[in-house]
């Protein structure tokens, strides 16, 4: 991973106020809230990234600052609703600039895999692309979703979104209402995963996600061929969510 010059920050949204499973992200898996396996997750990353929660400043969110403190991790309270913003305030109150490598990742998604990460991140950098997701064409399951984006565009989605749906859903403006104006670019997986559910939305997702950990032996050192052969060997698992409708953006 030569590639990793630019200074990089992992920036991940969290707020206590989900509609359809309130607190979402402070749900115990096991013996840990959900937040912190997101953290743990990005551990082997420490050295070449940044990591900072951006939550809300609602006065719901002191469950998740008091977990940043207890964890050592940065945070930034900034607007529940307006994403966007929250995201850029995270960014240059950590020190972001010109020329840095911004990752977005949701706190529902307490699996993400820190190779698919720094894949993706490698495919930014070497292909000069604006924004890089495997999200695009999806062949990873959900729940494992990254994107990555220079600050440059993060700079001017922030300055020039004016819809409400481009503030609630950072990348909107780049990657959907704007596209034209942006390099974007792709990472897939080998074969197709896209069926495996792995997000934290909705109490079936919740439930799945113990159960993975539970048959993890709440590890976080796993890697993503291990999840995958876990969830093809139990495919009860992929049973206890598979209906659930993913919210539309």
């Amino acid at each position: 991973m030569n590639n990793f010059l630019k200074k990089i920050f992992i920036i991940i949204q969290a707020r206590m106020t989900s509609s359809r499973l309130p607190g979402k992200v402070m749900l115990p898996v096991g013996p840990k809230p959900a937040l912190q396996f997101v953290v743990e997750r990005l551990a082997p990353l420490s050295s070449i990234a940044r990591v900072i929660i951006a939550t809300t400043d609602d006065g719901s969110e002191a469950p998740i600052t008091a977990l940043c403190e207890k964890l050592g991790v940065g945070y930034f309270r900034g607007d529940t609703e307006d994403v966007l913003g929250r995201y850029y305030g995270a960014a240059t109150d950590a020190g972001a600039k010109r020329g840095d490598v911004i990752v977005r990742l949701t706190s529902d998604c307490p699996l993400i895999d820190p190779d698919i990460l720094k894949k993706t991140v490698d495919r930014f950098v070497s292909g000069g692309f604006d924004y890089v997701s495997n999200v695009e064409k999806r062949t990873y399951p959900r729940g494992l979703d990254v994107e990555v984006f220079s600050f440059e565009s993060l700079e001017l989605a922030n300055s020039k979104a004016a819809e409400k749906f481009e503030r609630e859903h950072v990348t909107a403006y780049i990657e959907s209402t704007h596209r034209s104006e942006f390099r974007l670019g792709s990472v897939e997986d080998a074969e197709d995963n896209s069926k495996f559910r792995i997000t934290l939305d909705e109490p079936d997702d919740y439930s799945a996600i113990c159960e993975i950990y539970k048959l993890l032996g709440y590890r976080t050192d796993f890697s993503y061929g291990e999840l995958i052969r876990l969830l093809k060997a139990n495919p009860y698992i992929f049973e206890m969510n598979h209906h659930v409708e993913q919210k539309k953006v």
